[in-house]
């Protein structure tokens, strides 16, 4: 296979390697986006459970208690869920980012077989070409002595 033919295939690991890394900065942002979720749950979740402990300790009635604990619950059971999305976009992230480990390896192993064969195309013909030049002196040396 030529230089020229594989250097099609290079360009269409290449283009593989990127659509890999641009999924895996996806992936990536949507870890940084529900971890942020997470983060801003989780702050609403100690500010209101600050506050159920300061109202409770000046007293509260039973009703606005089993509301504040009902909404407390509620809240921890959106942080819960959040966490579990968290925990699966970085599972996810992590499988894509091994996909784009292997695109980019294909890509370089490619690369490589590249080189290695435009560097034999060129020894093969820096060969040519001596031999043609010794050819033509021989000539050039044969036609002097006749």
């Amino acid at each position: 296979m030529s230089s020229k033919q594989l250097q099609v295939a290079q360009r269409v690991m290449n283009a593989q390697e990127r659509r890999e890394a641009e999924r895996l900065a996806a992936h990536e942002r949507r870890v940084v986006e529900s971890e942020a979720k997470l983060a801003e749950l989780q702050g609403y979740q100690k500010g209101y459970a600050r506050d159920f402990a300061e109202r409770a300790g000046r007293g509260m009635d039973g009703a606005r208690l089993r509301a504040f604990q009902t909404f407390l619950a509620r809240l921890g059971e959106a942080v819960r869920q959040q966490f579990e999305i968290v925990e699966r976009a970085r599972v996810e992230r992590d499988a894509e980012r091994e996909s784009w480990r292997r695109a980019a390896q294909r890509a370089d192993m490619v690369e490589h077989v590249v080189k290695r064969r435009q560097g034999e195309e060129r020894q093969a013909l820096d060969r040519q070409e001596q031999r043609e030049s010794d050819e033509r002196s021989l000539r050039k040396y044969h036609s002097r002595r006749e």
